[in-house]
């Protein structure tokens, strides 16, 4: 990298470098914030993923708070599911970055800020 730093205008290598500043703390913050979840979520509950979506039934007595783990730590919303109801969250995308798991989580606190 610093050989293109050396061929780079000065104008452009600042804009370059202050750029990657700003994105490293957004970027440490993200995988800390899908992390915070809870344990393992209840065997009544359900996920059926595809490559564009990943649905979650509640199949409980009970309403659910589940957020989605993938295998590339990818943020994901944590909602409230009823008894016998149903979430979209992000499916594996062309990148094949797939579920792991659900976690319960608390959906008072804002998670992936």
């Amino acid at each position: 990298m610093t050989n293109l730093m050396k061929r780079m205008s000065r104008p452009v290598t600042l804009a370059a470098s202050t750029a990657a500043g700003l994105l490293m703390p957004l970027a440490a913050n993200a995988p800390a914030a899908a992390a915070a979840t809870g344990s393992p979520i209840a065997e009544c509950v359900e996920y059926f993923q595809s490559w564009r979506y990943t649905d979650v039934h509640n199949g409980c007595a009970d309403a659910v708070s589940v957020t989605v783990e993938y295998t590339h730590g990818q943020w994901a919303p944590c909602r409230v599911i009823e008894p016998g109801g149903w979430a979209t969250f992000a499916g594996y995308g062309t990148n094949g970055n797939y579920v792991t798991g659900l976690r319960t989580c608390d959906p008072a606190t804002p998670s992936g800020v």
